[in-house]
């Protein structure tokens, strides 16, 4: 079943929440094409798993988005593509001049996803967050235990995975169908 084929998704390299987001639409036939950061003079970090399972059926390339050439890369890609999901803090791709407004004077019909642990705007909105923050302060955390005592932080499902990723997944779904 490939009820996603012909859509067209710029993944901008993130953690847990982002690749698992695109590796949905790809699973469902999107073409995912993954933009990993380089930086000049940054040594490699070398990936400890053979193969990352959230890149499956998706490409990728590697841009240098500090460079005028790298964003004018991604803002080609931006033309031709349907779909950006993106994982930054906000602000960041502004910086880059990759934000909403840019991407959508680039191509008006563009869905523009943002995966931000804490939101655009708000007291945490510039904190990093991760899977056991978010569950912790939702009180969710708290159904991780036996009656009478701590909980137990359960691998990173809920906030990351459940919360995030599959629910960006399903607002570009549903941003297809508006």
């Amino acid at each position: 079943m490939r009820p996603l084929k012909g859509l067209r998704v710029i993944e901008m390299a993130g953690l847990a929440p982002s690749p698992y987001c695109g590796m949905i639409l790809a699973d469902f036939g999107a073409d995912v094409v993954v933009v990993d950061r380089i930086s000049k003079g940054r040594p490699e970090i070398p990936n400890v798993m053979p193969k990352n399972p959230f890149d499956r059926g998706k490409r990728s390339i590697r841009v240098n988005l500090k460079t005028e050439e790298g964003v004018g890369i991604v803002k080609k890609m931006i033309k031709d593509f349907d779909v950006i999901v993106e994982p930054y803090r906000p602000g960041v791709m502004e910086a880059l001049g990759l934000g909403p407004d840019e991407a959508l004077n680039i191509n008006p019909r563009i869905i523009y996803a943002r995966l931000t642990g804490w939101g655009q705007d708000g007291p945490y909105a510039s904190m990093a967050g991760h899977d056991i923050n978010y569950i912790a302060l939702s009180g969710a955390l708290s159904l991780f235990r036996r009656k009478g005592e701590k909980p137990l932080p359960p691998c990173n499902l809920l906030g990351d995975f459940a919360g995030g990723g599959m629910l960006c997944a399903l607002g570009v779904l549903l941003a297809l169908i508006e």
